[in-house]
């Protein structure tokens, strides 16, 4: 099974892939980790795009492109997997499809996880880190992981932990806007890209607004 996953920051799209992988055994390919591969192995594509990186510009697709096939084709992806993190516009979206097709690759399913932009700004900004352990998650808008109180002091949902702090990027709103501006862009964007694989392969929409349990449960179901 061959899929791709999308939906903005904040909507659980990495916990919801994690349930995807799990369910499938399928490999979960995110795109930083395949750049992060090529350059420190230092293989021709790498080279290209490290040159790119160090100056602070965008790597271009025909660079991209070509090492995330080259990952789609190892032993590994043989029973499937799940593609995170590219395409994140309209114009990537048509030269992955193509060159997927033209490779004899097969596209099964597009998972699209909709949040609106203001509930998923807010869950970004309502993350909550335990000093105690990072994997505990706490988050202030959202019901079912909400923090506790103890003596009035907002407290860790788990361990009870009073030192919850959040992350200084989880506070950056404009480089949350700035993200969600192209995730939400329906003309060239992210979403035109979703809107583009809607006409060709079929599209799993799965709504993001309930607990992260109901969410997976959701998503498997359509999967079958």
């Amino acid at each position: 099974m061959n899929i791709l996953i999308f939906g903005p920051n904040g909507s659980g799209k990495g916990t919801q892939g994690a349930v995807v992988q799990k369910k499938y055994g399928v490999p979960h390919i995110e795109t930083g980790v395949i750049f992060r591969v090529n350059i420190s192995k230092g293989t021709d594509l790498g080279k290209k795009a490290k040159a790119y990186i160090d100056r602070g510009e965008l790597v271009p697709d025909d660079i991209t492109i070509p090492m995330i096939l080259n990952r789609l084709k190892e032993p590994d992806c043989k029973v499937g997997w799940l593609l995170d993190g590219f395409p994140r516009n309209l114009a990537q979206a048509e030269a992955l499809f193509e060159a997927l097709k033209k490779d004899n690759i097969q596209l099964d399913y597009v998972i699209e996880i909709i949040l609106d932009r203001e509930t998923s700004k807010k869950r970004i900004m309502g993350r909550r880190l335990c000093a105690n352990d990072n994997n505990h998650p706490n988050n202030i808008y959202i019901d079912a992981i909400k923090p506790a109180t103890k003596d009035g002091k907002m407290v860790c949902r788990v361990c009870g932990g009073d030192k919850l702090t959040a992350r200084a990027d989880d506070q950056d709103e404009s480089a949350i806007d700035k993200r969600h501006n192209i995730y939400y862009d329906t003309a060239t964007g992210t979403l035109a890209a979703v809107n583009y694989f809607k006409k060709r392969v079929k599209v799993l929409e799965v709504n993001g607004l309930p607990g992260v349990k109901d969410v997976s449960e959701e998503l498997l179901k359509k999967l079958k």
